[in-house]
């Protein structure tokens, strides 16, 4: 294979949790296909999380998309050949972004509906925070782009999830009984006819594994990381 490496540009920080994982399993990634001591070409940058949420339950998503705009605008200045964002509930603002910008972005969502779309799931269910679940610029583009018809658990659920992303696990607090609510919620998703079921969150894979439930499990996290290698060693 070709050593040469597209830069990859990442905005991250949201949460930096979840950023040190892409971090790993980009760098994995590049030396498992380049071996030895090869890592990754990137530029991180890492935003403060905080006033991004506030913005968030504001609704004050303009904000929001001009402030990642300007982020991904840097990066490109840099030397990024193409960039990416380590967040789900963001991509919401990925218009912004990509008006900003004159290199590629790479749409979480696509990297995930891509890999699901390959193994012939038409039914799929989704956890994430709550905006993800429900505001449905997430959905649409699975179904839009891949066909998917996408689950999400009910209310209740889905304010539960919302808790144990922001207030431990982007915190990293890891919590046996939460990981047991997420599996029965699984569970209840499989119940109802899910063929699959997507971390729509990129912390997510930090508390469910593929071994933790019966159906399927694609993490976002790890199917972002591993198009983003793809890309770069195109």
């Amino acid at each position: 294979m070709s050593l040469k490496q597209k830069t990859i540009g990442m905005i991250g920080g949201t949460s930096w949790e979840s950023t040190v994982l892409y971090y790993k399993l980009i760098n994995q990634a590049v030396r498992e296909k380049l071996g030895q001591l090869h890592s990754a070409k990137l530029i991180l940058h890492s935003v403060n999380y905080a006033p991004i949420i506030a913005l968030e339950q504001e609704g004050k998503w303009d904000e929001i998309g001009r402030l990642l705009g300007n982020a991904a605008s840097g990066l490109q200045t840099s030397g990024a050949a193409f960039v990416m964002l380590c967040c789900n509930t963001l991509h919401k603002a990925a218009p912004a972004i990509e008006h900003a910008i004159t290199i590629p972005f790479l749409h979480i969502a696509d990297a995930a509906g891509s890999k699901v779309s390959q193994h012939n799931i038409q039914k799929i269910g989704l956890l994430g925070t709550q905006f993800t679940m429900e505001d449905g610029f997430y959905a649409a583009r699975l179904m839009e782009k891949f066909g998917l018809e996408v689950m999400v658990p009910e209310l209740t659920a889905r304010k539960r999830i919302d808790t144990i992303i922001y207030d431990e696990l982007c915190q990293g607090k890891i919590q046996v009984n939460s990981k047991r609510e997420l599996v029965g919620m699984i569970q209840g998703l499989e119940h109802a006819g899910a063929e699959a079921v997507l971390l729509g969150c990129t912390e997510l894979g930090m508390l469910i594994t593929a071994q933790d439930v019966r159906i399927p499990v694609y993490d976002t996290a790890l199917l972002h990381a591993e198009e983003a290698v793809r890309v770069a060693l195109n």
